[in-house]
């Protein structure tokens, strides 16, 4: 299930448990930002993390809900237990340090029957998350931009972790026996790749030399 993150660089604590918990966490910038990115349906509900600007976390939080119709969960610091007592803006909240279990039950209990269990049509690796049904890719809750290829190649490695494949081995698996095209075609596959994945994360496709590639 995909939902909107308010703001739009959440901790990595909170981009974590979401992961971890089954959801697609799509971070905004504003309303605008919101309407923008929302899945066909609308958003089934929001995750707004409170911090040191609480006026506008709860702003959003209100135009949320009012504008949009979409339930909230605010997730606040145990500091801001105070602010949150009386505050009648959101659907529910959490405390961090986060509990993922607790995230997941507090999260789907607000979205009511928007929730969509993402089984497994979702393939996972560290926090990308590869949806093979709807053929989108999203690293740390953002969504990549991959040719059909590319999602392909990507697929296989995360679905064969931890073990070599020389390139002509990816080229059957990847491209089909009755592919024509030479080895170099890998090559320039996983360069994308690993440029669409980030400096941060591009170590995961590994050189092994005179053999091929590694995942994980």
């Amino acid at each position: 299930m995909f939902v909107a993150v308010y703001p739009p660089s959440p901790s990595h604590s909170l981009i974590g448990a979401l992961l971890a918990s089954g959801f697609q966490p799509v971070p905004i910038e504003s309303l605008a930002d919101a309407a923008r990115k929302a899945p066909t349906g609308g958003w089934p509900a929001a995750v707004v993390e409170i911090g040191d600007d609480l006026g506008a976390a709860f702003g959003i939080v209100t135009k949320l809900r009012s504008d949009h119709e979409v339930p909230v969960l605010v997730v606040a610091d145990r500091t801001h237990t105070g602010d949150l007592v009386n505050a009648e803006e959101f659907d529910d909240f959490v405390l961090s340090p986060l509990d993922a279990t607790e995230l997941a039950v507090r999260l789907r209990r607000i979205a009511g029957s928007a929730v969509e269990e993402l089984g497994d049509d979702v393939l996972r690796h560290r926090d990308l998350a590869l949806n093979t049904a709807t053929y989108q890719a999203t690293v740390a809750g953002e969504p990549r931009d991959l040719t059909y290829m590319e999602y392909e190649l990507l697929r296989f490695f995360v679905e064969n972790p931890g073990r070599v494949w020389s390139r002509e081995q990816i080229l059957a698996k990847v491209w089909g026996y009755d592919y024509f095209g030479g080895s170099r075609t890998v090559d320039v596959h996983v360069r994308r790749l690993r440029a669409k994945l980030g400096e941060e994360r591009s170590s995961w496709i590994s050189t092994v030399r005179s053999v091929g590639y590694r995942f994980g």
